[in-house]
């Protein structure tokens, strides 16, 4: 069936032709929602309310836009609001039985940042780009960006994910925030300068290697042998000197490869022996990360999210438990 015919089907009250409209577009949504909110669940909720909002004001939808840029509208201003009244999850105290971390390199503010499952992402990054896009979507999607992201204003943020990351004319940015042209100008220059301030120690960094490259692949093997025997030269031998490491909801954060080196002496020196379960988030090599017990299982206490640079580590995420399901991951496992 034509799109017309959807659209007017929709628009009389056809629940399962506004599903059809509405489908190809919820992934890319999802991404852009997450891009805004730096929350997985955040984003699932910013798009329940899109499509509500969506359903409710088909109706009124006129054609002027295209029904994408539309529900883009829609979505950004439900995280707009989001962004604006709801009270951030809170940061959690150090959590970790039996280890006394080192003093941390600073507090972080991004203590609500979730990992996105490279399964949810896969499609998404193929949605068509305006002539205005400025990042590769697989930048634009990696955990770095995303937390630079989160420190920007609400609506800088908006501008810049519209403008730089998917395209948009700043007339039909404009348009979907109730802005001038000025007013989206001013606001992603900006956006682009708070976004330099924060990624100038990146800016020299060499890029990671492909995915699923034999540089990749090499890299990975190599860090899943030293963190499961425990073997701190072999692990530290892999990171940069600016190395960068946080674990949100926690807000503790370690840059440079001697704090961080000190960090990961704490748990190993706590006795804590772990098996990593390979997995993929924001386009990252990541691992479940199972904790080894006497009685033969090993149970789950976190994922593991790597930044690569060259063939070295640059940044180590640690995401809480409650996150591996969202991986298809078990809460426990058999030891090998």
């Amino acid at each position: 069936m034509v799109a017309g015919d959807l659209l007017s089907r929709a628009q009389a009250g056809d629940g399962e032709a506004f599903r059809v409209l509405t489908e190809p577009h919820l992934r890319e949504l999802q991404v852009h929602c997450y891009r805004m909110l730096g929350s997985l669940q955040d984003a699932e909720d910013a798009l329940q309310d899109t499509l509500l909002a969506a359903w409710q004001g088909i109706g009124r939808f006129e054609g002027r836009a295209s029904l994408r840029t539309w529900l883009y509208r829609i979505a950004t201003n439900r995280c707009l609001n989001a962004r604006r009244s709801a009270s951030r999850r809170p940061a959690k105290e150090w959590d970790v039985p039996n280890v006394e971390p080192p003093e941390p390199t600073r507090l972080g503010e991004v203590v609500w940042l979730e990992p996105f499952p490279d399964a949810l992402v896969d499609g998404a990054t193929d949605a068509p780009l305006g002539p205005q896009a400025r990042y590769e979507q697989t930048e634009a999607i990696s955990l770095a960006f995303i937390a630079a992201l989160q420190v920007l204003p609400p609506r800088q943020i908006a501008v810049l994910v519209l403008r730089d990351v998917l395209g948009f004319h700043a007339h039909e940015v404009a348009d979907m925030l109730d802005s001038t042209v000025e007013s989206v100008k001013s606001a992603l220059k900006r956006a682009r300068a708070s976004l330099q301030r924060h990624q100038l120690t990146t800016a020299d960094r060499q890029p990671p290697p492909a995915r699923d490259s034999p540089a990749e692949v090499a890299i990975v093997a190599k860090f899943v042998r030293a963190w499961e025997s425990a073997d701190l030269d072999a692990l530290v031998a892999l990171l940069t000197d600016d190395v960068f490491m946080s674990m949100p909801p926690m807000p503790f954060e370690y840059e440079g490869r001697d704090v961080v080196a000190r960090f990961c002496a704490s748990l190993f020196r706590a006795g804590r022996r772990f098996d990593l379960t390979p997995t993929r988030a924001n386009g990252q090599p990541a691992f479940g990360a199972y904790l080894r017990t006497p009685t033969g299982i090993s149970h789950g206490v976190g994922l593991y999210v790597l930044g690569l640079t060259g063939d070295r580590i640059c940044a180590m995420t640690r995401f809480e438990k409650s996150v591996l399901p969202w991986f298809g991951l078990p809460r426990s496992l058999p030891s090998p």
